[in-house]
């Protein structure tokens, strides 16, 4: 009789199985577009230029083109117009009008183009369309802020919307991103870092009657009379004194 005991299965012991089963399939899923920039082909759309492309390999597409100062998170940017400029073959970038590039440590890392509107795509839904066949991606976009799509990979986004009345595209290395994001982030930590320690290492004027003490360069601290004044190496000094920072100099 034992072996033919029913085994009987709370419901809520029923849901946790089904939904640690059906988190399980979700993360095993890949992504809507696993494709990687190293996986891109050549389209013609992008006239020429590929996301990683060194500073030279740039030149040798635009001789004409003058980059920016590099500045010391390795960044520079800077932009080329076909339309306007007269020293630059039009014939190649038939339908572009403005052309920005971002660099990082000499590689490109985002590509903008302006098209207008002569270009064979002139809605986002064409162009969305087009340079997905053209690239061979997946048409897992998604809407963008007001009238654009956006398609975001392994490890780049592109975004697709309307600029002067004609097509604007851009393509992001997200990687390179990250790496400026961290880069921009640990210089403010530094020079913060730096900041406090600037100040703790200047000497600080402390007021023997109210136990108080004033930041290098306070006006008030002007104020304390000679024989009350006493003068600290830093801040830590003071406060393990029982001197109090003045509320009059933050």
């Amino acid at each position: 009789m034992d072996r033919l005991k029913q085994i009987v299965i709370e419901p809520k012991t029923v849901a946790l199985v089904l939904v640690l089963i059906s988190a399980a399939h979700v993360s095993g899923q890949v992504g809507p577009c696993p494709v990687k920039l190293v996986d891109l082909p050549q389209a013609p759309e992008l006239v020429g230029f590929r996301l990683g492309m060194t500073t030279d390999q740039v030149k040798g597409r635009v001789p004409q083109v003058v980059f920016g100062q590099t500045d010391e998170l390795g960044s520079s940017k800077t932009t080329i117009n076909p339309d306007f400029d007269p020293r630059i073959n039009k014939a190649t970038f038939a339908g572009v009008r403005t052309v920005s590039l971002d660099f990082l440590d000499g590689r490109l890392t985002s590509l903008w183009l302006g098209y207008d509107a002569t270009f064979k795509w002139q809605s986002v839904a064409d162009f969305v369309k087009g340079i997905s066949q053209s690239l061979r991606l997946s048409n897992a976009w998604l809407p963008w802020r007001s009238r654009g799509q956006q398609l975001r990979c392994a490890d780049f986004q592109m975004t697709i919307t309307i600029v002067a009345e004609g097509p604007s595209f851009r393509i992001v290395d997200q990687s390179a991103e990250d790496t400026l994001a961290a880069r921009r982030e640990a210089k403010e930590e530094q020079e913060s870092a730096n900041a406090e320690s600037s100040e703790e290492s200047q000497e600080i004027l402390g007021n023997r009657d109210n136990k108080t003490y004033y930041p290098s360069g306070c006006q008030s601290a002007k104020e304390i009379d000679e024989s009350s004044r006493v003068i600290f190496k830093n801040r830590e000094e003071a406060e393990r004194a029982g001197y109090k920072r003045a509320k009059n100099c933050q």
